[in-house]
């Protein structure tokens, strides 16, 4: 199964940015050594941006997990990055009860 309304798949600069590609988040900090290291860069945010839309809408979902805050789903599989080495990644998505858009909640390596 594929990530559901993928095409309407958002990723909001803040998740990228204060996040993803943050050395200072505590919770970031290894997520944006990792995304990083592959060539993805802070002032150019979207690069990343659309390769998580893009993994998130090419690869199959592994995983659905109902929550209070609507359902969640997994997605496991390479990411395209500026370097080429295109390692696996896991990208979770949420769709809320009232909004079919999904919405990226995180994403990190997989282990191999």
């Amino acid at each position: 199964m594929k990530l559901p309304n993928a095409r309407q798949a958002r990723v909001e600069r803040t998740k990228i940015v204060e996040y993803l590609l943050s050395e200072s988040h505590s919770d970031g900090q290894s997520k944006a050594a990792f995304f990083l290291s592959f060539g993805f860069d802070r002032r150019r945010w979207g690069g990343l941006a659309e390769a998580l839309r893009t993994h998130g809408a090419a690869n199959e979902v592994v995983a659905i997990e109902e929550s209070n805050y609507g359902t969640r789903y997994l997605v496991d599989g390479i990411i395209e990055t500026p370097d080429g080495r295109n390692p696996r990644i896991r990208t979770v998505w949420i769709i809320d009860s009232v909004n079919d858009e999904p919405r990226l909640v995180t994403a990190h390596p997989l282990r191999r």
